[in-house]
């Protein structure tokens, strides 16, 4: 399944929404470990499809 996320601060929100996944899923470790596992997958998900986007070009590399 792919979605499509619209994200104000583009990469820089994804970054942060990988992070807060991972950091919940630490917290779950113990109390609720297959949900644990489950948010490290999506996390992984959106990291591996954060890393097949091109490298964002600046300014000075357009001219």
């Amino acid at each position: 399944m792919a979605a499509l996320l619209r994200l104000p601060g583009g990469t820089r929100d994804a970054s942060e929404i990988v992070e807060a996944l991972l950091v919940a899923a630490s917290v779950r470790d113990t109390t609720a470990p297959d949900l644990a596992v489950r948010w490290r997958q999506i996390a992984d998900d959106i990291g591996d499809a954060l890393d097949q986007l091109p490298p964002p070009t600046t300014s000075q590399e357009k001219q």
